[in-house]
This record gives C-alpha cells, sequence and structure tokens, in this order.
C-alpha cells in the first residue's frame, strides 16, 4: 500500500507524472535508443503491445511506483524514473532512471528527478532506505547518485555481460536520515 497514491511532482524542468499508455511512444524510444540501452544494460527488444500494456498496468500496482519524466516547458517524454523492489518490511525499495538518449542528457532532468521522486518517497511514507545499482561504466550517473547524496556500499564483479564483455555493477543507497540533513 505504500505507493498506492500516483502523485503528479513538479519542478523547474521536469514534471513527473504516473506513466500511462500515452507515454508508450516515449518508452519505445527509449527502449530502442542505443546509448540508453547501453547505460541501462538492457538485453532483449520488448514488443510494442508489450510497452503499452506494461505501462497501461502500473497504476494497478500499490508496491511500485513509475512515473514519466516530462520536460515542464512542453511536457515531452524525456524517460522515466520507478520506485519497486519494495521491501515493506524493512522499508526500502529499488530507484531506477532512464532518459531517452543523449538528447536528454546533460539537462538537470535525471537530477531533478531524483530528487522531486525521494522528497516524495521520504516525505510521504515510511521509506528508511533507497537503494539503486549502476554500471561501473556509468560515471556520469554515478556522479548525479553521489551529489544527490547516495553512498557508495559495494559492487557487484562481473554482474553484468555485454558485447562478450563483463562490467561491474555499484550498490549506491540513500537513507531518509541522510536525506533530511543534506545540504541543499
Amino acid at each position: 500500500m505504500m505507493f498506492a497514491h500516483k502523485p503528479t511532482l513538479s519542478g523547474e524542468h521536469v514534471t513527473l507524472r504516473p506513466v500511462g499508455p500515452e507515454h508508450v511512444d516515449g518508452l519505445w524510444e527509449l527502449v530502442n535508443d542505443p546509448e540508453t540501452v547501453r547505460l541501462t544494460g538492457s538485453h532483449g527488444k520488448p514488443e510494442f503491445q508489450s510497452l503499452k500494456s506494461w505501462y497501461g498496468s502500473r497504476g494497478n500496482h500499490d508496491d511500485r511506483l513509475d512515473l514519466a519524466i516530462c520536460t515542464a516547458t512542453d511536457d515531452a517524454y524525456v524517460g522515466e524514473i520507478v520506485l519497486n523492489q519494495l521491501d515493506a518490511d524493512n522499508l526500502s525499495c529499488n530507484l531506477r532512471i532512464a532518459l531517452i538518449g543523449p538528447h536528454a542528457y546533460g539537462r538537470g532532468y535525471g537530477t531533478e528527478a531524483i530528487r522531486l521522486t525521494l522528497d516524495h518517497a521520504f516525505a510521504s511514507t515510511p521509506l528508511h532506505r533507497v537503494s539503486l545499482e549502476v554500471y561501473a561504466f556509468n560515471e556520469r550517473a554515478a556522479h548525479v547518485y553521489r551529489k544527490i547524496g547516495f553512498t557508495q556500499e559495494g559492487v557487484c564483479r562481473d554482474a553484468l555481460r555485454m558485447n562478450g564483455e563483463w562490467y561491474d555493477s555499484v550498490i549506491m543507497a540513500i537513507l531518509a536520515s541522510d536525506w533530511a540533513v543534506r545540504e541543499i
């Protein structure tokens, strides 16, 4: 029940909206962008109708929060941010974020989306811990996570096999107490 309420969260650069079938064209672009696929370590290629069904069903789940990242200026879909893998007993969950390729990178969309999501999670739920994993080669994302307040907790060695090469995954987390005392 932690994520039963699906809010719209507004910032200076982005508006986060509950995902729905109206966002499937953007999701289709996201999952087909080679750079996004590489950075997220995605394997396989979903079908368009599967994605439409997926986005159409996210509002029915109270154990996760799936939000479309849309630009504040023209409401264009530029990615998604998700709180999932809820462990209600231990008041923790996972965060994942993906932006649509290079035209969405470096504009502050991801940073603001994460801040809005964490503000919501720590202010309106009893969550204590939010964790994530980032591939060691994605230094740009790791830098953003550290800047926001995530702390590296460990490394999963050879967690991703892509194009015949092995890559480590870095585990990071932020606690509600970290978020409460961060420098804004």
